[in-house]
């Protein structure tokens, strides 16, 4: 089968989330390379995320802090300042190049607004977790990326920087995907034999898909 669609992750495939980290440290006082220091700890030994801020405050909630953090000014926010550099030029090569585009990660209905202030006029779909009450690395999450996208799940390409939710999880859907190494858990899980295994493509840039996705669709046909 060819690939006749691409469907990308958000953070660190993305958006770099840098910056989002950073104001996460500061509502919980601590510092920020201290934070980043836990948070890669955590990653390192296969453990959530999540659990990097109940080292800092234990009980923490990260839905209720998401919205206290609303309630004070604070929300959780990212712009086109915060995107990778090769975001725009793949984007806009992958649809020259006919094929579909669609953004699916777990992400909050009000990131999901956000996605779609920077993407709508990009790509022809933009779906998240809320929206699909479902979150990676569920089955069920892929299922819907699936349900949505107008190909057979052997024709998808999903794109995403973590081995564990979106690389393992959508091989499992029956989908091709591509690794990107950025963000802490692209460069943590980089030597994973697994990473060789399941990833139909490794790449360090988006801008390396287009080139590959023709090759691949030149060879499978």
């Amino acid at each position: 089968m060819t690939i006749r669609a691409v469907v990308f992750d958000v953070g660190e495939c993305l958006v770099d989330e840098t910056r989002e980290y950073g104001t996460w440290a500061d509502w919980l006082g601590v510092p920020r390379h201290t934070f980043v220091a836990q948070f890669g700890a955590v990653i390192a030994e296969g453990r959530d995320y999540r659990e990097t801020f109940q080292v800092f405050r234990p009980g923490f909630d990260l839905y209720e802090e998401r919205e206290r953090r609303a309630a004070a000014g604070r929300p959780e926010w990212f712009g086109e300042d915060d995107l990778y550099p090769d975001v725009r030029p793949a984007l806009a090569r992958l649809r020259a190049d006919g094929l579909w585009l669609a953004i699916a990660g777990n992400q909050t209905v009000r990131a999901g607004g956000l996605l779609r202030e920077l993407f709508t006029g990009d790509v022809d779909l933009i779906g998240t977790s809320d929206d699909w009450g479902a979150s990676k690395p569920d089955r069920l999450f892929f299922e819907r990326v699936a349900e949505v996208t107008p190909a057979a799940p052997g024709e998808i390409l999903y794109v995403g920087d973590r081995l564990d939710n979106d690389i393992r999880p959508a091989v499992e859907a029956g989908m091709r995907t591509a690794l990107i190494r950025r963000g802490p858990w692209g460069w943590i899980q980089q030597h994973d034999p697994a990473a060789d295994e399941l990833a139909t493509f490794r790449i360090d840039s988006l801008g390396d898909l287009p080139e590959l996705i023709e090759k691949f669709n030149a060879g499978a046909s």
